[in-house]
């Protein structure tokens, strides 16, 4: 059997498309579609169902691909290693959020790299959900931290974490806007408040107004700086409220150089999710940063 077309086959299995798998494979739909065809025809079983939208694998398709898919991502991960000078020395791709991957994910991973380490190199990059899905999806990364879950059979995404938000202001901000009246959900004190945020759509002070104020934030964003750690700088400085995931500002909230305005109940949270394109969870070095990041979020709060 041609291990092109079992190649060939298995990216439209985890695709669950023939044109997402063309993409993936740097092939056309059409050169996909004939090599699945004949596939198929030497095998003298259909391995799909077509769809309106996509492909749905038959019971011989999963099976195949039960059977062929870690032989075939093992044979890859030879092919790659001995492509390095030191074939002992995987390199791991992270993509994710530049605050949460600096912070949180670089720091746990660390100790797995270098000579002392588990035996992988490691390369990150940041970018938002879309963009490191897309880039996990075409083969750029190993691994993606998102707070989007993929959708679709080609990438798997296992929860990591929770982050809470805080509302935060410097101590001077704090005193004019009065804890009780937050606490009544009246956010009138809040109205003409400058505000620093990531983007003009105010993303996190509009998800905290929703979750806890069931409104939308009447205030525009005084200060705009595209990162979260700026947001902080610029919030402690006295620029503005602001709103934070809580591991961002728990040191400065301990120092006094910002307070939280209100401390809900219920807190906003957002979900990280860690995902991997399916089936690349039997590459070593993969599996091992995977489980890495799973076990260090046990511990984060």
């Amino acid at each position: 059997m041609d291990l092109a077309l079992l190649r060939t086959f298995v990216a439209v299995h985890r695709a669950g498309s023939f044109t997402r798998a063309a993409a993936l494979l740097g092939l056309s739909q059409p050169a996909v579609t004939s090599q699945i065809r004949t596939l198929e025809q030497q095998l003298g079983r259909p391995l799909f169902l077509r769809q309106a939208r996509g492909v749905t694998p038959t019971t011989i398709g999963d099976e195949l691909a039960h059977k062929a898919a870690p032989h075939l991502d093992a044979l890859v991960e030879i092919a790659e290693t001995g492509l390095d000078e030191d074939s002992s020395l995987r390199t791991l791709h992270l993509a994710g959020p530049p605050e949460f991957t600096a912070e949180r994910a670089l720091p746990a991973l660390t100790e797995l790299t270098g000579d002392h380490g588990q035996g992988f190199a490691l390369r990150a990059s940041f970018g938002n959900a879309e963009e490191t899905l897309k880039g996990l999806a075409a083969g750029h990364h190993d691994l993606a931290i998102t707070t989007a879950r993929p959708r679709g059979a080609l990438l798997t995404a296992t929860p990591l974490c929770d982050e809470e938000h805080v509302l935060i202001a410097d101590p001077r901000w704090a005193s004019r806007v009065g804890a009780a009246k937050l606490r009544r959900k009246d956010t009138h004190a809040l109205e003409n408040l400058p505000v620093v945020e990531v983007h003009e759509s105010l993303p996190f002070v509009a998800r905290y107004w929703a979750s806890v104020f069931d409104s939308r934030p009447a205030a525009s964003g005084t200060v705009i700086v595209p990162d979260l750690r700026a947001v902080l700088a610029c919030a402690v400085t006295g620029a503005g409220l602001a709103v934070l995931p809580r591991y961002l500002c728990a040191s400065a909230l301990e120092r006094g150089d910002v307070v939280a305005l209100l401390e809900p109940a219920v807190p906003p949270l957002r979900t990280y999710f860690l995902a991997v394109r399916t089936g690349t969870l039997a590459m070593p070095h993969i599996a091992r940063a995977h489980e890495r990041l799973l076990r260090a979020a046990t511990g984060w709060s």
